[in-house]
């Protein structure tokens, strides 16, 4: 990488992967890279800040400084530069360029995509970007995004396991046995916020205990190629499906259908898509029934979290 303005390199292009959270029953804590991928490129110039945005969210470009990557990258920087001790502080100045396919505020982690490229960029554009290790890009990111199950597999990519100790999001990779899934993506979104207001403080014991249990049987059933029944009874959850049904009554009623039909369907994410362990193939004698509105994507899992190009050279983690 050339350098740039006073020490920092010159620029760095990023790709992230889209991720599904949850699973059914792994509530905040299990999650799935998919190959749908966002492409940031950042910029050290001599002064001031200039986004362009392609795709998905391109009107968000003109929020300067409040733009999610910007402040991801603020943030970084100032970590990186208290982890360094360099007193470097912030860039003269940034472009921000975004090519952004993952549909936003649809369930699939289009934030924590965002968010991680912020990271990732700032640590191979800071001369001191190697002390902040994938470990270390887990708690920040989750301390931005307030909670793990999208970061983690976006970082790490296939399957995660994500948790929180007194030292911070922590998170365990997997290889699936499952490479492929359907994702049905509806025209409307749905604030992960407003998702979340629906859920109850507290939940029945019984509901938590089958819950413990279908994450548990879930994680054998992805990483031994468990299907059929198995992996329809491992995707069931009692915790917040249900309960946010109402902020997207259309997707639940498609969760219902296919599960029916015994394909093992959850609300990906805080939803509203719906995603299948199935590939499109499996789902086609549905589509018909779909009616307009909704979007379906064959993805496979993502082996890998996060990418840099270095503008010139290979790609790398």
């Amino acid at each position: 990488m050339t350098a740039a303005h006073g020490g920092w390199g010159a620029a760095v292009s990023v790709r992230t992967p889209a991720t599904s959270a949850n699973l059914g029953p792994g509530f905040d804590s299990l999650g799935l890279a998919l190959e749908l991928y966002d492409d940031v490129e950042v910029e050290i110039t001599g002064g001031g800040l200039a986004i362009e945005a392609t795709g998905e969210g391109a009107e968000v470009a003109d929020r300067g400084e409040r733009h999610l990557i910007v402040r991801v990258l603020r943030r970084a920087f100032d970590v990186l530069d208290g982890l360094a001790e360099t007193g470097l502080g912030q860039p003269p100045g940034l472009r921000l360029r975004c090519v952004n396919r993952i549909p936003h505020s649809r369930g699939l982690g289009s934030s924590s995509a965002a968010i991680v490229a912020g990271i990732v960029a700032a640590r191979h554009l800071h001369p001191a970007g190697h002390l902040l290790d994938d470990a270390a890009a887990l708690r920040l990111a989750t301390e931005i995004e307030g909670h793990p199950d999208n970061v983690a597999p976006c970082i790490s990519g296939g399957l995660t396991v994500a948790w929180t100790s007194e030292s911070g999001a922590r998170s365990v990779r997997l290889d699936p046995a499952f490479t492929e899934v359907t994702a049905f993506v509806p025209d409307q979104g749905l604030a992960t916020e407003r998702a979340r207001g629906l859920l109850p403080e507290t939940v029945p014991h019984g509901d938590a205990a089958a819950n413990a249990g279908r994450a548990a049987l879930l994680v054998a059933a992805l990483t031994q190629g468990l299907g059929g029944d198995v992996l329809l009874d491992a995707t069931a959850d009692r915790l917040h499906q249900e309960q946010r049904a109402p902020a997207m009554p259309e997707s639940a009623a498609l969760v219902g259908r296919l599960r029916a039909a015994g394909l093992p369907a959850v609300i990906s994410g805080a939803g509203p898509t719906v995603l299948v362990f199935t590939s499109a193939s499996e789902v086609d004698s549905m589509t018909a029934e779909l009616g307009n509105g909704w979007h379906i994507h064959p993805l496979n899992v993502a082996p890998r979290g996060a990418c840099v190009q270095h503008l010139g050279s290979g790609v790398r983690p």
